[in-house]
This record gives C-alpha cells, sequence and structure tokens, in this order.
C-alpha cells in the first residue's frame, strides 16, 4: 500500500482526535512515539487506543482495545480495512487501517470501535 499523503492523513488523524477526545475523561499523549488516548481512574488512566503512523509497517491506522469477540467480528469484515496489531493483538485489540479512503460509512465503524475501546478503559464501578 503506497503512504497515505500528508494531508488526508492529517484529517483523518483529526477526526480520530475528536472522536477521542469527545468521550469522558480522555487524555492525550504520545506513548512510544505515537499520539495516543488514556481514559480511567485519574490516579492510573488506561491506554484505550493509539496510532499505527508507519511505526511497525509502512501503513498509517489505528489500534484499539475491544471486547471479547469484537475483533473476530471485525476482522470478518474484511483484511483490507482490519487487521490484528502486533504485541496487543493477542489480548484482543483490533487494527484499522485509516489509508484505504475512509467512506462515511467506515468513520461510523471507528466511532463505533472508539467507543467500545473507551468503555474497555472505563469499566463501570463494582457495585
Amino acid at each position: 500500500m503506497p503512504d497515505v499523503p500528508a494531508e488526508p492523513a492529517a484529517e483523518a488523524l483529526d477526526r480520530l482526535r475528536a472522536l477521542c477526545l469527545a468521550l469522558p475523561g480522555v487524555t492525550e499523549r504520545v506513548s512510544h512515539g505515537e499520539p495516543a488516548w488514556f481514559a480511567g481512574r485519574s490516579s492510573r488512566p488506561r491506554q484505550f487506543l493509539t496510532l499505527a503512523d508507519h511505526h511497525h509497517d509502512d501503513r498509517f491506522a489505528f489500534w484499539a482495545a475491544a471486547p471479547e469477540g469484537a475483533q473476530a467480528r471485525w476482522l470478518a469484515m474484511g483484511e483490507e480495512r482490519f487487521f490484528r496489531p502486533p504485541y496487543v493483538g493477542g489480548r484482543g485489540w483490533i487494527g484499522v487501517y485509516l489509508d484505504v479512503d475512509p467512506d462515511e460509512d467506515t468513520w461510523a465503524d471507528i466511532a463505533e470501535i472508539v467507543a467500545d475501546a473507551h468503555a474497555m478503559a472505563t469499566p463501570p464501578p463494582r457495585g
């Protein structure tokens, strides 16, 4: 896959960032050289999503925490968009390529993935 031009990559990052930061209690910081988003307890927030900008391959993507079974569901929808990321894929995280010209349906899927990832970092209080 050829490199994604800087302008669409910046636009995709801006859109992804907006989805993440719209959720409650989210902070952004650099982790492993990439923008990453954290949520949860203020004393130790958990990372739920990270950009993967050519760090592990030549693709522009993000990795997100996912609830049980979600990774298999997304992977079944097609390898041109979804993948099992290195390191965290064994824990169920899902990878999403952003260099495959995302359309509005794709952004609806991405919004769902981001919301699910956020929920993984912010479990409901124990009762």
